[in-house]
């Protein structure tokens, strides 16, 4: 199984992000893509590395400034801003108001469900690949996870271990995996 996992680097007053620390403390593996995006408003940067990756499953994950629990995105919206004061404005003219992501994991009771990844960067960087994984009719799960600004780096990605391990993915262009080791 081909996966790629995503996180971004600092941005805003943000001097460093919780989830590049726990992208880089992923071990090594055959099939495991890892990527540090630049947080910035790039369709291409998305777009790039599901080409290159051709993943059978994509997970990111985004800082959020608040909260203790971590938080599966379970939608991405056709908007974005840099900032609240800015209008926001379609990511896609004419695309789906919404995209569903389709990968379930078990990571309760640390984790909650949210249907709301706000209009920057994280939702950005979600409707992008769904919306390329849709066009084309790929048989890629996509999943993103929020992970608050002061989570323990360590936790996350033990946290994320589990609940992989947990899971069971089926995707049409490879075997079933019963189980993801990371």
């Amino acid at each position: 199984m081909r996966v790629l996992i995503y996180g971004f680097g600092p941005y805003r007053q943000f001097y460093d992000n919780v989830t590049e620390k726990i992208v880089r403390a992923l071990p090594r593996r055959a099939g495991l893509q890892k990527i540090v995006f630049p947080v910035r408003f790039h369709k291409s940067q998305f777009i790039r590395a599901v080409e290159s990756s051709r993943p059978d499953m994509i997970l990111g994950l985004g800082q959020c400034s608040g909260g203790r629990v971590l938080r599966m995105e379970t939608r991405a919206v056709n908007r974005r801003r840099n900032s609240r004061l800015d209008e926001p404005r379609p990511i896609v003219r004419g695309g789906p108001p919404k995209l569903a992501t389709n990968l379930k994991l078990n990571l309760v009771p640390q984790a909650r469900v949210s249907n709301n990844a706000g209009d920057y960067v994280c939702n950005y960087s979600m409707y992008v690949m769904l919306d390329y994984i849709k066009r084309r009719k790929l048989a890629v799960l996509y999943g993103f996870i929020h992970v608050p600004r002061l989570y323990d780096p360590k936790l996350a990605l033990r946290v994320l271990r589990r609940g992989l391990s947990r899971s069971r993915f089926n995707v049409q262009r490879s075997t079933s995996h019963p189980h993801l080791k990371l």
